[in-house]
């Protein structure tokens, strides 16, 4: 008789957990990460043109128990490189310039300029030095105002890591040379090219570049650490530091505007947004990582900064879009993508479990004492 309660009762449970919504499952599995301490912020998923959810997870500000919604703006740090790139595509649209381009055109004394194009700037393989891995400028000065010279004299007169065009490495200083390149074929600042060409057709009302001034009261906090009264704010990288290649501030409704202004090719055309999903070496295109689910192309870029992460996956043949903005800095959020991905695909997945405290002795704690670096990028 036990075990015919026990069958009954598993089928039961079995059918609640069949007949939950992918909202639902999504919720669920959002809300576990956020138990986790792995999720602190907005998440919006939408599939064949339908948002299934838009919400807040965690507190806005941890301070004054403000949660996070659906207008909370943050920082996405290089999911900007999506926009620079939109933007020089514009410009070759317009004939204002070419990827064929070499860099000394812009910069005729830049060192080994005559052998960088702006398309190896906008694929990471210039073989110019990221000056994001400078841990000095970084610790000290990357909260400060600054100008174009200084942060190029940060390269400039590096030896390059390779001989372009020939390997692949993540570089910021690639994309801070394509805004100032920007400014000057177009003889306007970086920001209001952005908010002509993209923001304002795009209605992306909440969206914008220069977080540490804003003053909205849906800005969230950043956090390097969110733990109760433990939890410690960040500091804010000035978007002098950051500009073209991670200074935007946004929604998750504002990205899901961007999302389907590419979709219907509202900014530039087809052609445009095929050649920056093309991917070249390390499966990056202009400006996206470029990968594939289910035999779907997967479109896609993350975004971290001081107090911040963000990431931002589509797949355009399902009309699919996954936004997770973060105001908490060290979350795992590509893993997150994945499990949405999963939940809407009808793939297994796994729920995670809130960490438990664990005990360390304070002798095995001394063997770890010292001072360590971390080295930050966008």
């Amino acid at each position: 008789m036990k075990k015919y309660a026990l069958s009954i009762l598993l089928f039961f449970i079995s059918i609640i957990l069949l007949a939950q919504s992918k909202e639902e499952k999504v919720d669920e599995l959002l809300s576990a990460y956020t138990k986790a301490n792995n999720f602190n912020g907005v998440a919006l998923v939408s599939e064949h043109g339908k948002i299934l959810l838009n919400k807040g997870y965690g507190y806005k500000n941890v301070e004054t128990q403000e949660s996070n919604n659906e207008q909370t703006i943050f920082q996405i740090g290089s999911i900007t490189k999506q926009f620079t790139a939109t933007i020089i595509l514009k410009l070759v649209e317009e004939g204002k310039l070419s990827t064929d381009d070499k860099l000394s055109k812009y910069f005729p004394d830049f060192p080994n300029g005559n052998e960088i194009t702006i398309y190896n700037l906008l694929t990471h393989t210039s073989g110019i030095f990221n000056y994001t891995n400078d841990g000095e400028f970084m610790k000290s000065e990357a909260v400060k105002p600054t100008t174009e010279s200084k942060i190029i004299a940060l390269f400039k007169d590096k030896k390059l890591d390779f001989t372009p065009n020939s390997k692949y490495s993540y570089s910021n200083s690639g994309y801070m040379l394509l805004g100032y390149i920007i400014q000057k074929v177009t003889g306007k600042s970086y920001e209001n090219v952005v908010r002509e060409y993209i923001f304002k057709p795009l209605q992306m009302t909440h969206s914008g570049f220069d977080f540490v001034h804003l003053n909205d009261l849906n800005k969230a906090t950043g956090y390097f650490k969110i733990e109760g009264k433990n939890s410690i704010p960040s500091t804010l990288v000035d978007s002098s530091v950051s500009f073209s290649a991670g200074a935007i501030y946004t929604t998750a409704s504002d990205l899901y505007k961007w999302h389907n202004g590419l979709l219907n090719n509202k900014i530039v055309n087809r052609n445009s947004i095929e050649r920056a999903f093309t991917p070249y070496k390390n499966k990056y295109g202009f400006g996206w990582n470029i990968d594939s689910l289910n035999g779907k192309r997967v479109v896609m870029h993350g975004g971290g900064i001081f107090g911040f992460n963000a990431n931002f996956a589509r797949i355009e043949q399902d009309d699919i879009v996954v936004v997770l903005l973060n105001n908490m800095g060290n979350a795992k959020l590509s893993n997150i993508t994945t499990d949405i991905f999963a939940i809407l695909y009808e793939k297994p997945y796994t729920i995670p479990t809130a960490k438990k405290e664990v005990k360390v002795s304070e002798a095995i704690l001394k063997k770890y004492s010292g001072t360590y670096e971390v080295v930050h990028q966008f």
